[in-house]
């Protein structure tokens, strides 16, 4: 190796950010196993690369000792002072072994290990950008499709679809565009595995802050997520200020905020509903579309029972129970529905809710 390569370290260096100091103390470590196959020795040896010239020197590195047991390990006092009169028992002394021919192995090992550094190294930088990029959304290009996963080209990297994580009905082909929320992201031995969902609830919310000024500037905030993927979700939503309608914010004019982010969900319902501090406000909205007449509140048990109107029953539970399922999801409370009339039978007749509380919630199909 020469000068070239030393600049070629440089160049290296300055391109793809890893120090040359970094890179030859990697040289040399790899030079000393090369050396002990290619010629055949149990030699303690150190390798020298020379930062300016690129030189390579091989020293075998022996003990002094007053007693030699074993020449490839060990030099007695004598023989050590004829190279220096300084040397005393104990003390290592290096003596220059470098082969004839060592040059061309040499560079053939600096070759593996500098190419295996910038893999390292582009690997780690991938990782270092995707691992911030962790509970948010990407798009990628679909490559291909086995029994169990999409692969989909994220630029620099490829990550895995399970299949499972697609919603209900979901197919994508070749080349086709898709947005998925990153729920992981590895560091494995064969470089960073990135992990997609296209269920998660973390995508709805992440939808909603990218389609949401509101959200994205913080003046709004969701509050929590409730999802059945491709079939239906609730949000709660809540503004710093009161000037700002949480609710009109996400919906947006005539419909097309939300509408854009329901069109991304392959038309998965989306219930945006008000937060609120107060339990059984909260809880109310969170059945929209349902009205509720009242709602009363159980801490010890947290759990809340509702009474609505006769003919809203069946809307308040909704098909196969998902309406009441993802209320207490969203809430985080076991809710207990009944109808007006099975209300006044069981605890006498209820009373209403305000309509304002009504108000607080919207239902977008």
């Amino acid at each position: 190796m020469n000068t070239d390569f030393i600049d070629a370290l440089q160049e290296i260096e300055t391109m793809k950010g890893i120090s040359k100091d970094i890179l030859i103390e990697a040289i040399e470590a790899a030079l000393i196993s090369s050396y002990k196959r290619n010629f055949n020795t149990a030699q303690n040896v150190r390798v020298d690369v020379n930062r300016q010239t690129g030189v390579i020197k091989v020293y075998a590195r022996k003990t002094v000792s007053e007693e030699v047991l074993d020449p490839r390990l060990e030099i007695s006092l004598e023989a050590a002072r004829e190279i220096s009169g300084n040397f005393v028992l104990g003390d290592i002394v290096e003596i220059e072994v470098t082969p004839r021919d060592f040059g061309r192995i040499a560079a053939q090992t600096a070759k593996q290990v500098v190419t295996q550094r910038i893999r390292e190294a582009e690997r780690g930088l991938i990782y270092n950008a995707f691992i911030e990029k962790e509970e948010d959304i990407v798009t990628g290009i679909v490559q291909r499709q086995d029994t169990r996963s999409l692969f989909v080209d994220l630029g620099k990297v490829e990550a895995v679809l399970p299949l499972t994580e697609l919603m209900p009905g979901e197919k994508f082909k070749h080349n086709d565009r898709i947005k998925a929320y990153i729920t992981k992201v590895e560091n494995t031995t064969k470089g960073p595995q990135i992990f997609l969902s296209r269920t998660h609830p973390g995508l709805l919310k992440r939808l909603f802050e990218l389609e949401v000024p509101e959200i994205y500037d913080g003046v709004v905030e969701i509050r929590s997520v409730a999802r059945e993927a491709g079939l239906r979700s609730k949000i709660a939503v809540h503004s710093r200020n009161s000037e700002v309608d949480p609710v009109g914010s996400c919906v947006g004019p005539k419909g097309i905020r939300v509408q854009t982010i329901v069109n991304e969900l392959r038309g998965e319902k989306i219930d945006i509903v008000r937060w609120s501090d107060a339990v059984e406000e909260y809880v109310a909205n969170a059945l929209s579309p349902s009205k509720v007449l009242e709602v009363n509140v159980f801490e010890n048990e947290k759990m809340s029972r509702v009474i609505v109107p006769d003919h809203q029953l069946s809307l308040a539970i909704g098909i196969k129970g998902q309406n009441a399922r993802l209320a207490a999801k969203l809430t985080g409370w076991k809710i207990d529905i009944k109808s007006e009339t099975q209300a006044e039978q069981e605890y006498g007749r209820p009373r209403s809710l305000t309509d304002e509380m009504q108000q607080d919630s919207i239902s977008i199909d």
